[in-house]
């Protein structure tokens, strides 16, 4: 019922924060591992229900009717991507942060948030997703010429469309969570950022994919021919 879930969620988030206490780093890395895996079964749900529904006029009824049957493979590579550079890079990165902001801007104040922001967005981030797209790739068994193609491809929509939305996750996170909760605030939303990302990465050659891959080619051969 509604209180019995309530009291686990209390009971959860009460080992949580003894966790993080006793144990900071090894908390982040579990979780992240944890949260990754989870984002990546999302991931593999979605690409599964989208190529369904893309299916529904098929000739083959095989094609509609395909069982959803998870890749725990991929499942496995996502999430060790997290227990291995998500959970304690990214708990270094945010205690490292904080510390250099705070040097130089009052916090809570606008240029605290406002610097945290921009580093995360163009430091942290950008780091991320180069090395998330190239680990999935290799581990996957693509050879590096693939890898490198498939980085350049999926990076600058993952920028882009990522970009819309984390810069406002972490002016709340900054200016509103206490800085012991910002690592599970940013992991709680990892949860549907390695979907995404996840989501991404599958979609290969989509036609949305090289819409951003010929507009970079024309900024490319405007900056040749200049």
């Amino acid at each position: 019922n509604l209180f019995g879930s309530l009291a686990g969620m209390r009971r959860l988030w009460r080992w949580y924060q003894q966790s993080l206490s006793s144990y900071p780093v090894r908390t982040q890395v579990v979780s992240s591992g944890i949260l990754w895996a989870l984002g990546d079964i999302g991931a593999q749900a979605v690409t599964h229900k989208s190529a369904s529904s893309h299916h529904h006029h098929a000739k083959n009824p095989e094609d509609k009717d395909k069982e959803f049957k998870i890749d725990w493979k991929r499942v496995g590579i996502t999430s060790s991507f997290g227990f291995a550079f998500v959970g304690p890079v990214g708990h270094y990165w945010y205690e490292y942060l904080d510390r250099m902001v705070r040097r130089r801007y009052l916090p809570g104040s606008f240029k605290f948030v406002a610097s945290k922001v921009a580093a995360d967005g163009l430091l942290f981030g950008p780091l991320d997703l180069g090395l998330f797209f190239s680990y999935v790739g290799l581990a996957s068994g693509r050879s590096l010429e693939q890898v490198k193609d498939d980085v350049k491809r999926d990076i600058i929509p993952a920028l882009v469309l990522g970009g819309a939305i984390w810069p406002a996750v972490q002016i709340a996170n900054f200016r509103f969570i206490p800085v012991r909760y910002q690592l599970l605030y940013v992991n709680l939303f990892c949860l549907l950022d390695s979907c995404f990302l996840s989501w991404i990465e599958q979609q290969g050659d989509a036609a949305w994919k090289q819409w951003f891959t010929s507009f970079q080619k024309k900024i490319e051969d405007q900056k040749s021919n200049a």
